[in-house]
C-alpha cells in the first residue's frame, strides 16, 4: 500500500509524526508532499527534526499568499506528484488550505481520501477553515473523528457510514514526545529566566485576529498590564502587529517555538490564552486553564469540561476571564475524552481494511 501525505501547516507535521511512525511500524509506504503553507524554518523545519518525520518527497513552495493564491498554486502543483506516484490514499489532515488542496486533486483523480481530525465544526463560516473542513469531509473516504462531538457532526451531515471513531492523534503525539522534550530541553525555563506555573503562555496568529489590529492590539496592552510575565511566540503573522503595540512591560516576545519547547511552555504556564485550535486542546490534555480569543472553538468538550473559556476580541471578556479562579481537573479522565493515545494505530487498522465498525472499537486497540 502506498500512501501520499499533504501537510501544509505546523499542526499537520504534529498529527503527522505518530501517524507516518505507525505506518512505518506496519510497513505501509508512505511519500510526504510539503505545500510551503508554513515555510520558515521556524515552522517547518525543525518540526520534522524533532518529530522525527520522514524528508518530505515534494516540496511545492507554494509559499505566502491569499487563499485563492495558496488554493491554485496548490492544485497546480500537486496534480503532476499525484500523477506520478499513483498512491492508493491520500491522506490529509485537519482544516487548512493544504487540506482542500489535497482532497480536491485525489478527487479529481479518483483517489481514496482519508481525513484525520474529520467533523470539527466552528459553525462560523466566515472562517476559511470551516469550509475546507466541510468540503473535505464531503470528499473523504474515510472520515477519521478525533471525538465522539465529531461523529454526532459526521452523522449530522449524512456522512455517518464513512466516519470511524478513533481518537485524536494529538494526544498520541503529547504521550509520545513530552518525556522526550523534558529530556532534549531540561533547562527550559532557567533559560527562558522562568517559574514554573510562575507565567502565562500566549499564542496569536489567526486571520481574524489580526484582521482587526485595533481590537488585538487593546487586547495585547490589557494583558501587559496585569503583573505576570507572560510568554508570546511571536507568528510571522503576528510580527508586524506585535511591533506596532510595543513596547510591553510584562509581555516577552520571542521566536517561534519547536514543538518539543512548546509542550514545556504549555506545561509549565499557569495559563494559556490563545486563538489555536490545538493549542486550546493541548492545554485541556495537559490540564491547564485557557482563555480562547476567539468567538467559537471548534474544541466545544475543553469549554463543557471548565478548562476553556471563550472572550472572542472583547477586551471587557477578557478583563473579566483573567480574574476567574481556576478549578481542579482530573487529568486522566481529561485525556480519555480524546481516546487512549492509539489513534494512529487505529487510522493504521482502518486504512488496512480492518475497518473499526462500532465508535468505541478504537478504545479496545493496544499497542
Amino acid at each position: 500500500m502506498k500512501i501520499v501525505t499533504v501537510l501544509g501547516a505546523r499542526p499537520q507535521f504534529i498529527k503527522a509524526a505518530p501517524v507516518s511512525k505507525a505506518f512505518r511500524l506496519a510497513g505501509i509506504e508512505e511519500v510526504l508532499v510539503h505545500t510551503g503553507q508554513h515555510y520558515d524554518a521556524n515552522m517547518s523545519d525543525i518540526f520534522f527534526e524533532e518529530l522525527d518525520l520522514p524528508k518530505p518527497g515534494y516540496a511545492l513552495a507554494v509559499g505566502s499568499g491569499s487563499r485563492p493564491f495558496q488554493m491554485a498554486e496548490g492544485l497546480r502543483r500537486l496534480e503532476p506528484v499525484l500523477a506520478a506516484e499513483k498512491p492508493d490514499i491520500v491522506l490529509v489532515y485537519g482544516d487548512t488550505n493544504a487540506t482542500l488542496v489535497g482532497a480536491f486533486v485525489a478527487d479529481t483523480f479518483q483517489i481514496p481520501i482519508a481525513h484525520v481530525e474529520a467533523g470539527l465544526r466552528s459553525f462560523n463560516r466566515a472562517m476559511p477553515e470551516e469550509t475546507n473542513r466541510i468540503l473535505t469531509d464531503q470528499l473523504a473516504t474515510w472520515c477519521l473523528a478525533p471525538t465522539p462531538t465529531a461523529m454526532r457532526h459526521l452523522s449530522h451531515d449524512g456522512l455517518a457510514q464513512r466516519a470511524y471513531l478513533v481518537g485524536d492523534v494529538m494526544l498520541d503525539a503529547l504521550l509520545q514526545f513530552e518525556a522526550k522534550a523534558r529530556e532534549t530541553f531540561p533547562d527550559f525555563w532557567e533559560r527562558l529566566g522562568l517559574q514554573q506555573k510562575g507565567y502565562w503562555l500566549l499564542t496569536m496568529h489567526r486571520a481574524e485576529t489580526t484582521a482587526s489590529p485595533e481590537q488585538a492590539i487593546a487586547l495585547l496592552r490589557l494583558m501587559d498590564a496585569q503583573d505576570v510575565p507572560i510568554v508570546f511566540p511571536v507568528h510571522p503573522r503576528t510580527r508586524a502587529l506585535v511591533e506596532s503595540a510595543g513596547p510591553f512591560r510584562n509581555i516577552r516576545c520571542i521566536d517561534p517555538l519547536g514543538y518539543l519547547e512548546m509542550i514545556l511552555a504549555e506545561c509549565g504556564a499557569a495559563q494559556i490564552l490563545t486563538d489555536s485550535g490545538g493549542v486550546q486542546k493541548e492545554a485541556a490534555m495537559l490540564g491547564v486553564p485557557c482563555i480562547t480569543l476567539r468567538t467559537e472553538t471548534e474544541w466545544t468538550e475543553t469549554v463543557d469540561m471548565g478548562m476553556n473559556t471563550i472572550v472572542g476580541l472583547s477586551p471587557e471578556a477578557l478583563a473579566a476571564a483573567l480574574h476567574q479562579r481556576p478549578g481542579h481537573w482530573d487529568l486522566n479522565a481529561i485525556r480519555q475524552f480524546f481516546g487512549n493515545g492509539q489513534a494512529s494505530k487505529a487510522i493504521v487498522s482502518i486504512l488496512q481494511g480492518q475497518a473499526i465498525s462500532s465508535p468505541t472499537a478504537a478504545e479496545s486497540l493496544s499497542v
